[in-house]
């Protein structure tokens, strides 16, 4: 049995703090930990039992369970109906041997080694005896009294070499080692600290998965049907696997005969034979990810339910494929029941809205229904539910990402003018499953997937495959590079950046300060916190923009961009000056402030991006404020968000009239030109970077509205 041993959590219940095990575990499995190694040296063995117990609920097989040492505790928990995968020995605990006899065949056993003499004894047991050796310190670590020396990746690489099963690496590891671990041949590294006592265990979960499998292609396996024409089902999902780095892998649930202008006929292999490609596969290649398509009746699903029970990858994404073009019911009630549990084992399900229909048991009625049907239909299956809105027709296309507790993240953009749509959904959720594999977490997947595909959709035209649908072109973005295709316009770079930070617009929205400030409610000292740390913003953003004009390639943008610099402080002067008077209460004293962490935060990026010299990216990362402030400022002053900026007895009237001018609009304008423009003519890593400064700017932007 091949097991995912890459990111190995072991719980310390001091560094867990107020936080606690069950918590810090629930998060690190969020952010890509495959493997949870419960240790704790002074609880009771029943103690660790109810932990395993209430572990392996909150895991529901979404990482491999083992515990330190206690085997007796292990059994037990099984007992109960804990999933416990296995158990990691040390040199001086129960031997590994009797640890096998005592778990069965099919338990995961690590054994502690450091030492020559360690992989000399594991040879010496029967094959199957030690599924994997765990090997340190790599460094100094707190988190283990009378460690043995640091060993150092030097010295980790040197018995991974000799041992006869897979290393995993362990003892004050840092996140920058995970690359060069895998490299020195670690099949894996264990992190105590530096997930356990960090302030968020999910992101350095996922950092930690990031670093691991930035230098490496994630493996992902497509079970689904095959398509002939190549436009759809795994033919599709491989080529969109392997333009996001991917190295593909198919289990085929269904031959079909079909083309772009429909399925003419249908066989499916039997279910068995199913079986045979999967075991096949988990038994040799360690798999990153899983995509579903396409499962023809109730014993294919079934059967893909149990393999994914029991060798649970650490991605999974479905695609429910449930209903025709026609609107015709692909599966029947058996087939229809079985697909819902599952649901139960994806992360992420992706369906259309007729599918998304028919797994939540109810009608959809427009957008809003379909986002309320997604919410209950994770919070049914407990896996986040993609919403896509590309059947609902109209000038644009919405997705958002649900959990529970409603919309995570969202993104709009215009619909793309296109018949060539066949395979949009297979592509998507296999994109979405390589990216993820990476390191990505789901907002940044979907982000990522979502500006690809409609990439590829805008290219699709340049594929002359067919007379029916015809299929995305996967590869729009290498074959730009290699001087084929289009590259996109200005125009559809604007559409998506503004689309990508459609949650944070959604967010400054909501604000109880810009409700307040929209309705006039507003608590004065609360405004004038924010006009203070407005004006410190405003005098290191007009140093920023003077940069800008430095770097600028053309006079028109060094005009432009010097000229903003102005602006800046000429506005700042003007409008503050007008609250600094014995009318208003405010006193010169009041923009005396230091700058808040927000503030300061937001700063420190700009000048970063200053500071780097790179034009595209510095102009990108100013674009925000911009773009953000005139969209914010026209709606409120046409009173879209509940204001009433246009009565000049708003008590805010003049810092709202401010960001309404025409003038400011029309500034806006250029700068986006600017900035899309130069994203259009930059190669694919530039423009990825464009956008991730703009991202940030953005969220930035969301974090300086919010400060008190």
């Amino acid at each position: 049995m091949n097991h995912d041993l890459s990111i190995h959590l072991v719980t310390d219940p001091e560094l867990c703090g107020d936080r606690g095990v069950v918590d810090t575990v629930r998060e690190a499995v969020a952010g890509g930990v495959s493997v949870v190694q419960l240790r704790d040296k002074n609880a009771s063995d029943e103690s660790v039992v109810e932990q395993l117990v209430v572990l392996s609920d909150v895991l529901a097989g979404r990482a491999l369970l083992v515990v330190d040492d206690r085997v007796e505790a292990a059994l037990e928990a099984r007992r109960r109906g804990a999933r416990v995968d296995g158990v990691h020995v040390g040199q001086s605990d129960m031997p590994v041997a009797e640890a096998r006899r005592r778990l069965g065949p099919d338990a995961l056993i690590g054994l502690t080694a450091n030492t020559p003499a360690h992989l000399d004894a594991v040879r010496a047991l029967p094959n199957g005896t030690v599924d994997y050796l765990g090997i340190g310190v790599i460094r100094p670590t707190s988190t283990k009294a009378n460690h043995p020396p640091a060993l150092g990746i030097d010295g980790l690489r040197a018995l991974a070499a000799e041992s006869p099963v897979p290393v995993v690496a362990i003892g004050g590891i840092r996140i920058d080692d995970a690359a060069a671990l895998r490299e020195a041949g670690a099949a894996g590294i264990a992190v105590v600290s530096a997930i356990c006592a960090a302030p968020d265990a999910r992101r350095a979960a996922r950092d930690f998965r990031r670093h691991w499998a930035a230098r490496t292609a994630p493996r992902v396996l497509s079970i689904a049907g095959s398509d002939p024409s190549g436009g759809a089902g795994i033919q599709a999902d491989l080529k969109s696997i392997a333009a996001h780095g991917g190295y593909g892998m198919a289990a085929v649930t269904a031959l079909t005969v079909q083309n772009t202008r429909g399925v003419h006929d249908v066989h499916v292999p039997p279910a068995a034979f199913l079986r045979a490609q999967l075991n096949a596969l988990s038994d040799d290649i360690a798999i990153d990810a899983v995509k579903i398509g396409m499962l023809a009746d109730a014993e294919v699903i079934r059967t893909v339910a149990d393999w994914l029970q029991a060798h649970r990858p650490a991605t999974v994404v479905l695609d429910p494929v449930m209903v025709a073009t026609s609107g015709d019911r692909l599966l029947d009630a058996r087939a229809e029941t079985a697909l819902r549990g599952l649901a139960a084992l994806a992360d992420v399900i992706t369906p259309n809205l007729d599918e998304l229909a028919v797994l939540a048991g109810r009608g959809i009625r427009g957008w809003d229904d379909a986002l309320d049907a997604a919410q209950q239909l994770s919070t049914e299956t407990g896996a986040l539910v993609l919403a896509k809105g590309g059947h609902l027709g109209g000038p644009t296309a919405p997705d958002a990402l649900v959990g529970p507790d409603g919309v995570i993240v969202a993104f709009d953009g215009p619909r793309i003018d296109t018949t060539s749509t066949h395979g949009t959904g297979c592509s998507l959720s296999s994109a979405l499953a390589a990216l993820h594999a990476t390191g990505r977490d789901w907002p940044d997947a979907l982000r990522e997937a979502r500006a690809w595909l409609r990439e590829s959709l805008r290219a699709a035209g340049t594929l002359p495959v067919g007379r029916g649908h015809g299929p995305v072109n996967h590869f729009a973005g290498l074959w730009q590079r290699g001087g084929l295709g289009t590259r996109p316009t200005a125009e559809e770079i604007g559409d998506d950046w503004w689309s990508s930070v459609a949650t944070v617009r959604q967010d400054i929205d909501s604000l109880s300060f810009i409700r307040a400030l929209a309705d006039g409610s507003l608590d004065r000292e609360r405004f004038v916190v924010y006009l203070a740390q407005d004006a410190l913003y405003l005098r290191e953003y007009s140093r920023v923009l003077a940069e800008a004009a430095r770097l600028a390639p053309t006079s028109g943008e060094q005009a432009f961009w010097a000229a903003s610099a102005q602006g800046c402080i000429v506005g700042e002067l003007e409008l503050h000056a007008s609250w600094l008077t014995p009318r208003t209460g405010v006193s010169a004293q009041t923009f005396d402030a230091e700058p808040s962490a927000v503030t300061t935060a937001y700063l420190d990026h700009l000048r970063a991006a200053a500071f780097s010299g790179e034009y595209a990216t510095l102009i990108a990362a100013v674009l925000p404020c911009f773009w953000l402030y005139t969209d914010l400022g026209t709606r409120l002053h046409a009173g879209e968000l509940g204001s009433q900026a246009l009565d000049p007895r708003h008590p805010y009237a003049s810092w709202l009239a401010t960001y309404a001018d025409p003038g400011f609009a029309e500034a806006n304008e250029r700068a986006i030109g600017f900035v899309t423009a130069a994203a259009a003519s930059a190669d694919d890593r530039l423009r990825q970077r464009m956008h991730r400064a703009f991202v940030v700017s953005s969220e930035h932007e969301r974090a300086f509205f919010d400060i008190r």
